[in-house]
């Protein structure tokens, strides 16, 4: 009887560990975090795009590597110009319908990049959503206007503008495709700091929500490792001191106008690296990628709204 007591004991001890081994060894460090919703900003697109631009990544790859660590993300496509109201409805319809698919009845996270941060909070504090978010986390956002926006507003007289806008959305509808209505006034006027202070009048946090948010600036706008945000990098510095939000920023956004909610900082880089700019923290293109651990930074990123969810 011990015998027999004692053999059953060491088989299913047998059994057992290569199971709890396997277990182990499979755990993902954001298995169990809710769906990741990834809303890009504008001139953006999403993995469902059309046209020429659907060939690259938008999130250079930091989809993909948050899907290894064990998440579930959904980066959809919304209109890339047009304002932070229209494309809010485009992105919640996006949700629905992937929740729909997925048949997900829980909550989400949303990490908004740029204007992206911005029709995500204007989804959850307008359309009826705050109930479907855990966590909104916006990523350089300018939520207290671009002086960059304000800058092309004031330089374009009010005649020009249509004719100007008209161009920008023929190319938008010949890079991105689709059949999407853009409308770079709107967005323009959007992103202006008169525009964003009427906004957040009418776009308050919604209790049940929790808000982060994180940026980055750019300390030398040196035209090597910021070839495009370091020619902007002046204006925005200059525009951003006559309008009283500082002359730090990422090429477009001044860093006082990336908080809201939370504040939790931004990447971390070497002594050569001379900031990261409004591109890159996005690792848009894949530019970030050999200036700052981007992974790292996506996973500090994942791993706040696992722990708040």
């Amino acid at each position: 009887m011990i015998r027999k007591s004692l053999l059953a004991f060491f088989v299913t001890a047998m059994m057992a560990t290569p199971v709890l081994a396997s277990s182990g060894s499979s755990s993902k460090p954001l298995a169990g975090t809710y769906p990741i919703i990834l809303s890009h900003g504008l001139f953006g697109w999403g993995e469902n795009s059309g046209g020429i631009i659907s060939i690259v990544n938008y999130w250079g790859g930091t989809d993909d590597y948050l899907r290894s660590q064990g998440a579930t993300v959904y980066a959809p496509a919304k209109t890339a110009a047009n304002s932070n109201e229209v494309r809010a409805q485009e992105l919640k319809a996006a949700i629905l319908t992937y929740a729909a698919a997925t048949n997900y009845s829980g909550k989400f996270h949303i990490l908004g990049h740029s204007q992206g941060g911005l029709d995500s909070r204007y989804m959850v504090s307008n359309l009826g959503l705050s109930s479907r978010v855990a966590t909104l986390t916006t990523l350089n956002t300018p939520h207290y206007g671009s002086p960059i926006a304000d800058i092309i507003k004031t330089v374009l007289p009010g005649w020009i503008q249509p004719f100007v806008a008209s161009i920008v959305e023929t190319l938008v509808k010949i890079v991105y495709g689709g059949t999407n209505q853009q409308n770079a006034l709107a967005a323009l006027s959007s992103l202006t700091k008169e525009g964003l202070a009427s906004f957040n009048s009418y776009t308050p946090n919604r209790t049940g929500v929790k808000y982060f948010s994180y940026g980055s600036f750019i300390t030398i706008p040196d035209l090597i490792q910021h070839p495009l945000m370091g020619i902007l990098h002046p204006a925005c510095a200059a525009g951003g001191l006559f309008q009283g939000q500082g002359a730090t920023n990422d090429g477009l956004v001044p860093l006082s106008s990336q908080k809201w909610g939370t504040w939790k900082g931004g990447p971390s880089y070497g002594i050569l690296t001379t900031g990261v700019d409004h591109l890159q923290v996005s690792n848009t293109l894949r530019s970030g990628s050999f200036w700052y651990d981007v992974e790292g930074f996506y996973m500090n990123m994942a791993s706040n709204m696992k722990a708040n969810q």
